[in-house]
């Protein structure tokens, strides 16, 4: 398993295979915005129900495996290596070949799992042993935890809840746990709200690292502002997922509880983002441009998810959204806006591009993302509104296949939108794959 001795480090493998399944990401998800304009494309061979999940796992695996090789980069810059990097090449192996195995059992039409997760459980086995891996050499990499950044706090936590909701995404393979609708419906929403904080702590840390190391001070991993970050996201992780759960017959408080901390987390970062980049000299700037720009990007994103997120969180609000094209416009905003950018800004920091040429190609890229996504965001917002009225007032006199004709036009400016989105994406993701193995042919 020496895969790359004496060669580069193995957090490049994990963000190389993260730029893989974000472009396959990027095309299933074209397909299926395609599939939404034209009901019933490739319905013999490549419906929609094995579309939605090869889009759906290539992201969360885009984003799990870019954040893990995002940690283990970060990992060896600030303890000057691995505990082991046997333990990480093989935490790569068996992500990418639980990975590739998953994507072809879709394309086949193998399933067997739940929303998110719905391969079979047995592929989950593999996962799960790769994430023990992880787990073990983060604490043995990081060894003293006395006066510590925020940022290794944060990664710690993020790598231990992250197993801990895993596991309990599978409870409902037990039957005292899915015997129960209720109590199946309330763990399995809890785990996918808890799981999605699990790695926004990874992501997160890593933002503080990274904006620490572009200012050239350590005050921000210091700051009692980053460390209000940390504990909200703790708290968030474990408690903001009852604004999943409003529809289900559970107790008050925990609505309300989930109410106050819902997407909190959110405002600090981007207070962070703000008052750290009035913080950055211009030299600095400039050797740090892309990652300065894409998280400029995400901090935008991080202000109007917040909003979406705020509404979408209040009680009456959510009976109207949830299930609907609202649901899907808050978890693309994220996902792409927050997330992604953010994601994106570590690649280009840990690439080192400095070319100007590349630099100006990767930020006509994210130009062009800038441009589709609000369009985007607001066409599948629109269909979402529309699509509520119809269900909680208009269900019983106009047939949901006049409903769906209604909203049609958003969805081709959702298409189209997409397509431009893509493209953007297209254009960075090339660049950075060319450019870092153009550097890598050099030495």
């Amino acid at each position: 398993m020496e895969l790359l001795k004496d060669k580069k480090p193995i957090s490049h493998l994990f963000v190389i295979t993260g730029l893989l399944l974000l472009f396959s990401t990027l095309i299933f998800g074209t397909i299926g915005a395609f599939q939404y304009v034209f009901p019933g494309l490739y319905r013999e061979s490549f419906s929609f129900e094995k579309i939605r999940p090869l889009h759906v796992s290539s992201a969360v695996f885009w984003i799990l495996i870019t954040a893990c090789g995002s940690v283990l980069h970060y990992l060896i810059k600030k303890r000057n290596g691995l505990w082991s990097n046997k333990l990480a090449q093989w935490q790569w192996f068996l992500f990418t070949i639980a990975v590739v195995v998953i994507l072809i059992t879709y394309v086949l039409g193998i399933f067997g799992g739940r929303e998110y997760w719905e391969f079979h459980p047995y592929l989950a086995i593999p996962i799960i042993i790769a994430w023990i891996l992880f787990l073990i050499n983060v604490i043995k990499t990081i060894k003293d935890f006395r006066k510590q950044p925020v940022y290794i706090w944060m990664w710690l936590t993020g790598t231990v809840f992250f197993l801990f909701t895993y596991l309990e995404s599978y409870l409902w393979l037990i039957p005292y746990f899915r015997s129960n609708i209720v109590h199946d419906m309330t763990i399995q929403w809890k785990s996918y709200g808890s799981m999605v904080g699990c790695w926004n702590m990874l992501i997160y840390g890593c933002s503080i690292y990274l904006m620490d190391k572009i200012s050239g001070s350590e005050k921000y991993s210091y700051s009692g502002i980053s460390f209000a970050l940390y504990f909200l996201g703790l708290f968030n992780l474990m408690f903001n997922w009852g604004h999943h759960i409003y529809t289900l017959p559970a107790p008050k408080y925990i609505q309300y509880v989930s109410y106050g901390v819902s997407m909190t987390e959110l405002l600090l970062l981007g207070r962070i983002i703000y008052y750290w980049k009035s913080s950055v000299n211009t030299a600095r700037k400039l050797y740090h441009i892309l990652s300065y720009r894409f998280l400029l990007a995400a901090d935008l994103w991080i202000f109007l998810t917040l909003l979406l997120a705020i509404a979408m969180s209040i009680p009456a609000i959510n009976i109207y959204t949830h299930g609907t094209h609202i649901t899907v416009a808050h978890t693309m905003g994220a996902t792409i806006g927050i997330n992604t950018f953010l994601l994106l800004a570590f690649v280009c920091n840990i690439f080192k591009i400095h070319k100007p040429k590349t630099e100006k190609r990767i930020t006509a890229g994210l130009y062009i993302t800038l441009v589709a996504l609000p369009i985007f965001w607001i066409s599948l917002i629109i269909a979402g509104v529309l699509k509520s009225n119809w269900q909680m007032h208009l269900s019983n006199e106009v047939p949901f296949s006049a409903m769906m004709q209604s909203i049609h036009p958003f969805f081709v400016v959702f298409l189209i939108s997409g397509i431009i989105l893509t493209i953007g994406f297209f254009v960075i993701i090339g660049n950075l794959l060319a450019a870092y193995f153009m550097k890598t042919q050099e030495n």
